[in-house]
Formats: structure tokens, sequence, C-alpha cells
């Protein structure tokens, strides 16, 4: 239950549609479930306006089927339970006892039906090489999950420019947008140099020895002189959707997914672009 359902609910009681009875047995999982391995939050999506993600490496495929059970019939099945990091077997396992969607690229599981895009726009996700690719599922199918219109670019690093200035309208069109890279990661500030929107960094592991597993395109990112650009860590494409997400949420009126109120209605419209009311204060 987020924000925007959970105002509802005390609408309902208030106009008679509901008992509060009723409104009690829908909040019976509140505030979280003791599974013994686990505590499941269910009231994560009212704090923040999105449930809570399980993060399937480490955790056996009956431990992680237990978590997406809770929280599935938490939600009575209207929301998506997202799994990140998830084993092939073990997603495979699952799929015996929940209707598991498995993303390969992506490593995610999703459980229940994928939502309809209600942000403001469109969230882009880019990469400067076919390398880049699983970060960049992980950070777009997450995107998609919490309801965004994802724009893939992939492939288009600064080692051949007029690949990324091919799709200029892409990224001028859009909300946000998730620069992933690695080798010398100089994607963030090309793209933070062109748009508009804020710029969110991912530095991945792709690259030769000096590259240091990621450490290089995330110090590069990190000194970018472009303004706008954000940098998470290395390989966290999950986060970086995320953070998307609630960009592409949040009202320029202050409401919005993310501690907002979850509409996901009013702000910039779309057509307007990234830089569409970005230079006011709120």
């Amino acid at each position: 239950m987020n924000k925007s359902e959970a105002l509802d609910l005390l609408k309902k009681i208030r106009d008679g549609a509901v008992s509060p009875e009723d409104a009690l047995l829908r909040m019976r999982a509140a505030p979280f479930e003791d599974l013994g391995f686990a505590k499941v939050d269910h009231h994560r999506g009212l704090r923040q306006g999105v449930a809570e993600v399980i993060y399937g490496a480490g955790k056996t495929p009956e431990q992680i089927a237990g978590i997406a059970a809770a929280m599935h019939s938490g939600e009575g099945g209207r929301k998506p339970v997202i799994i990140t990091r998830i084993h092939p077997d073990a997603a495979e396992a699952i799929q015996k006892s929940l209707p598991l969607q498995y993303f390969a690229a992506a490593r995610i599981g999703i459980v229940g039906a994928m939502p309809e895009p209600d942000g403001i726009g469109r969230v882009v996700v880019a990469t400067g090489g076919t390398s880049d690719i699983p970060v960049a599922e992980e950070a777009a199918v997450t995107a998609e999950a919490l309801g965004n219109e994802v724009v893939r670019l992939y492939d288009v690093g600064v080692a051949g420019l007029h690949r990324m200035l091919s799709r200029l309208d892409d990224i001028m069109d859009a909300q946000a947008i998730v620069a992933i890279a690695g080798m010398e990661g100089a994607l963030a500030s090309v793209i933070g140099g062109l748009a508009g929107c804020p710029v969110i960094g991912v530095p991945t592991s792709v690259g030769y020895g000096a590259s240091f597993g990621g450490v290089s395109a995330l110090l590069s990112m990190l000194n970018s002189c472009a303004c706008g650009v954000s940098v998470v860590n290395i390989d966290n494409g999950f986060g970086a959707g995320y953070l998307a997400s609630m960009i592409n949420h949040r009202r320029l009126d202050g409401g919005g997914r993310g501690g907002m109120d979850g509409s996901g209605s009013g702000g910039a419209k779309r057509g307007e672009g990234c830089g569409a009311g970005m230079g006011k204060p709120e």
C-alpha cells in the first residue's frame, strides 16, 4: 500500500464505501511480517511511495519465494514484486510456486503484472558499449516495473559520438537519463553537457587492468564538470533505475512518488522535455 492508496482507503471509509473493519483487514499486515529469516516491510510503499525490493543475491530460492509470497499477498496481487540479482536456477525454482517473470539480461524477477507507465515523461537508459547492457537492463527493467516508459540507447559511447548525436531528440525529451559506462566513464559527462534533466551516472566494471574494476569510471563520473550529474555505485543499475523513477514521478509543485503522493500527475507535460521548469526552485 502506498500513500495514494492509503488516502483513497481513508476517503472510502469517510464516504461509507468501505467499513472500518474491512479497512483494518486490508491493513492487517502492518507494519511488518516476521518470517523468521526476514521481516517483510509492508509499509515501505506507504512511507516511500515504492514497496520493498528483494535483493536476491545471497538468499536461497526458498527464502526469496517466502518473502515474495508475503509481499505479493500483502499487496493483494495489485503491485509487482521486484527481485534483483536473482540467479536463473533460483528463478526457475520460484516459478514453480509464484507467477514470476524472469528477465535474464537484467537478472531481475518480477512477481505479478508489469504496470502501465504513469510517470511525467520518459526515462532514457544509455550505455557506452554493448558490454554495459546487463547493468543497463537492470536499470531499465527496474524503471519499467516502477511505472516508467523507458527508451534504450545502447552502444552510443564516446568512441563514436555520432551514434549518440543521432538520438539527440530522445536525450532532450527525457525527464531523467541513466548514463552507463565502463572504461573511462566519459559518457555521463557528455550526456550531462547536452541534457537539461538530471543525469544519473552508473560506472561499470567493464574495462582493462587500469580500470580497476570500475573505479576509474567511478572517479571520472564523480569528477564530471557537467552540471546535474549524480553518480551511483559501480554496476548499480537498480539504484539508478529507482532514482530515475523517483525523478520521473515527482511533480514540480512538490508532489509525486518517492515520499510524495504517488499520483504521477502534474509537472511537465510529455513533449516539453527534461529542461521544462528545471531552473525554478521548488
